[in-house]
């Protein structure tokens, strides 16, 4: 077999591949007795038919296309390996010549694009250092306050403040006319929870109990039900009652009602609170630090992405969105019918994302290639055990599940980020 590989744009070209000798005629045999097995002619058993008379039957060219489909594995995998290709999607074959002696294949391929990396080392980006105040804390400890918290009704001739809960009925009318899914009675609201359409709840804020208001409000522009998005509307609200909440003492005995191991006392509520929002935050900072060196170094970054890995990429998260609805218990369908769109639109708001993740994982690729990074086989059973300790699953199961390979992959563009986060100035 020989081999050409003929790069073109975008990260596609043509594998050509010949194959001749007795490479093909072995091909042409074994397309043959195929044929040979399905074909039926009156007089001869399946299977018995002589092949001089399936020659007389079928023509050269379906032979040939029968032995080019035989061996065009083989053959691409030899042009693969002899043009050193790596390939990200499934190729498609053209016969370009065929005959008794040889057969030249035509695969058209699509390859993992070409790099061009800049600066990756030394930049100028610094993880965020963080602090627990004393706001934040106190922001846990009024938390669990609320949760505790009983709701008080308020006077007749009391107004309805902020953070004050309303029970009201309403009925929503467009030009007059009540549309549906507008209206609700004995409704609790707590005003400021941005529950309603904006500026509905600041309208409530001074009434009284009995009152009845006029609630005027602009649907947003991209609100899901189509007929009411950027329209005016009106909500006709009866006040039934007004309540306030009344928190309870910060004190040991609240915390006691949490019932959180090794934690009795309001000072040890507000160290572990400290320690735990300090993790929280250091998690997070380190999440923005490592977005903002891929981004910066995926900027400084030059590469074509072909369209077919992107198109992959989308499917992948689409594929992510479904399970997350699932687990929501919803399908994906139930969703895009509540907020009016398609799935075309939906996968269309995953693109930016996608092509971002893949344009990342390529420039990681080519650090991991510039740096001669090595990932061995003892760091790819030390992660197996290490997941099979999360888990809780033995080793060769998780091995059965996951490819050793897609082990070492991930590991090795870890080992590349490790790098920019530690080059950086």
């Amino acid at each position: 077999m020989t081999s050409n590989w003929t790069l073109n744009e975008k990260s596609t070209g043509v594998l050509e591949v010949t194959v001749e000798g007795d490479a093909w005629k072995k091909a042409q045999n074994k397309a043959l007795k195929k044929i040979k097995s399905r074909i039926n002619i009156k007089g001869f058993r399946p299977g018995q038919v002589p092949e001089a008379l399936i020659k007389k039957q079928i023509s050269k060219e379906a032979l040939y296309a029968e032995a080019a489909e035989e061996i065009a594995n083989e053959a691409l995998v030899h042009g693969i390996d002899e043009n050193k290709l790596e390939l990200v999607a499934r190729p498609t074959l053209d016969i370009k010549e065929a005959n008794d002696d040889k057969v030249v294949m035509a695969f058209n391929c699509v390859v993992s694009p070409e790099v061009t990396l800049g600066d990756y080392k030394g930049l100028d980006i610094h993880k965020e250092e963080v602090e627990v105040t004393e706001e934040d804390i106190n922001a846990e400890v009024e938390r669990i306050q609320n949760r505790y918290a009983d709701w008080v009704i308020r006077e007749e001739d009391e107004e309805a403040q902020l953070k004050d809960q309303v029970t009201i009925d309403f009925v929503g009318e467009k030009d007059g006319v009540a549309f549906e899914g507008g209206s609700g009675e004995n409704y609790p609201l707590e005003l400021g929870s941005g529950t309603f359409i904006p500026g509905f709840e600041e309208q409530l804020v001074g009434v009284k109990t009995g009152d009845q208001k006029d609630v005027v409000v602009t649907f947003p522009e991209d609100y899901q039900a189509k007929d009411l998005a950027g329209q005016e509307a009106t909500f006709k609200v009866t006040v039934h009652d007004i309540k306030y909440k009344e928190l309870p003492e910060a004190n040991d005995e609240l915390v006691q009602k949490l019932k959180m191991d090794g934690v009795e006392t309001l000072e040890q509520f507000k160290e572990k609170k400290a320690d735990d929002l300090k993790a929280q935050k250091e998690k997070s900072a380190d999440d923005a630090f490592v977005n903002a060196l891929i981004e910066k170094v995926c900027e400084n970054a030059t590469v074509e992405i072909p369209e077919v890995m992107i198109e992959s990429q989308i499917d992948r998260e689409y594929k992510n969105f479904e399970n997350r609805m699932m687990q929501s218990g919803f399908t994906a369908k139930q969703y895009l019918e509540a907020v009016g769109q398609t799935e075309a639109q939906l996968r269309e708001t995953m693109r930016p994302s996608a092509e971002q993740n893949v344009k990342a994982s390529l420039v990681l690729d080519a650090i991991v290639k510039a740096e001669n990074i090595v990932i061995d086989d003892e760091a790819v059973e030390n992660e197996f055990k290490q997941m099979s300790e999360t888990y809780g699953m033995d080793v060769e199961k998780i091995k059965g599940i996951i490819n050793p390979e897609n082990v070492k992959y991930d590991l090795a563009q870890q080992k590349a980020l490790e790098l920019i986060k530690e080059s950086v100035k």
